[in-house]
């Protein structure tokens, strides 16, 4: 058996995290499918919860082209500057 040491040890990378956002009232939400069994519908319902109880609006549903690999950089390049979050989900 080998055992992986999952940690990063490469510091020259220059990630982040997105500043989180102090309230979902209002927000405009961005929703990525990975199109598995069930996603979609899993995604529409915590939608439409979250806008009856925040207010807000739903952008239309982006899918990925294939359910296990990363989305493509423009995708979520694309869908940034449209919301204020993303769902996103497994649905299997």
């Amino acid at each position: 058996m080998i055992i992986v040491d999952p940690t990063v040890t490469n510091t020259d990378q220059n990630n982040c995290r997105a500043p989180a956002i102090n309230t979902l009232k209002g927000k405009t939400i961005g929703v990525l499918s990975n199109r598995k069994l069930n996603a979609d519908l899993l995604l529409e319902e915590t939608a439409r919860y979250l806008v009856s109880r925040h207010g807000g609006k739903v952008l239309p549903m982006v899918h990925k082209l294939n359910p296990s690999a990363p989305s493509p950089g423009n995708t979520l390049t694309d869908l940034s500057p449209q919301c204020d979050y993303l769902l996103t989900a497994i649905g299997d």
